[in-house]
């Protein structure tokens, strides 16, 4: 079944829908519909809606009966430095996939990016969105400082800090000492509920006084995702991943 990310109205039946013209184009020319086939609407706030093609070409929907109920992802953010426009793209996409609720984008000392399209950015999230079953898309923001982000964040948010560094500035990675807990015993002593998010840092890892900063607040639970350096991307779904069979909606 088709599924497409619309800003209609869908709490009621017999409505009409007005699709963009990209999505007009992808419904006639790549989807081949006629009039009267079906698909699935939803527009992440009434939930799904079964919808018949009136004309492809036009992108003009109607709904056959009200949206089926909302069900909201977790209440989880991910909040990552820029990185190049590939990887950051892998990591909107996966990050849809796997229930975050929202995207902020961040710079840090060490950032090496300073900017992405964000409109391609929120494409990339509505497109995952259509085709992992969700009914709703993450909203995406930033680029933002980080110490600024610091400054504005709500205590009552956990955040998980992936933290891969140790204390010993001259020792490779900072040595043993001062390492966090592995990431499932870290997130295993928190309670589950409540607001959450994640931070995924930089190509080059935190800079220092970011890293103490971090373990200085009382709402950050540090973790490191294990012996090995990951690639932004990759701890990005990992840590994701760890936070929903722990803490998510993976355990239901």
């Amino acid at each position: 079944m088709i599924r497409l990310y619309v800003d209609a109205d869908l709490s009621r039946g017999n409505a009409e829908v007005r699709l963009t013209r990209e999505q007009a184009h992808y419904l006639a020319n790549v989807m081949r519909l006629k009039p009267g086939d079906e698909l699935a609407v939803f527009n992440g706030r009434d939930g799904q809606a079964a919808a018949i093609v009136r004309d492809a070409r036009a992108g003009v929907l109607e709904t056959r009966a009200p949206a089926t109920g909302f069900v909201a992802c977790p209440d989880l953010w991910l909040v990552v430095a820029l990185v190049k426009r590939g990887p950051l793209e892998t990591i909107v996409e996966k990050a849809t996939e796997l229930g975050v609720r929202r995207i902020l984008l961040t710079t840090t000392r060490r950032t090496n990016a300073e900017r992405t399209n964000l409109d391609r950015q929120r494409k990339i999230a509505i497109e995952a969105a259509e085709q992992t079953g969700r009914m709703d898309a993450p909203e995406l923001a930033g680029p933002e400082r980080l110490d600024r982000l610091l400054d504005d964040w709500e205590p009552s948010r956990r955040l998980m800090f992936c933290d891969e560094a140790g204390d010993d500035p001259a020792a490779q990675w900072g040595g043993p000492g001062g390492r966090a807990d592995p990431a499932w015993s870290g997130l295993a002593a928190e309670q589950a509920g409540g607001p959450w998010a994640v931070l995924i840092g930089p190509e080059g890892g935190f800079d220092p006084a970011e890293r103490e900063r971090l373990r200085g607040f009382a709402f950050v639970t540090p973790v490191t995702l294990g012996p090995r350096i990951l690639r932004a991307d990759t701890a990005a779904i990992a840590a994701l991943t760890l936070w929903q069979a722990v803490l998510g909606d993976w355990r239901a």
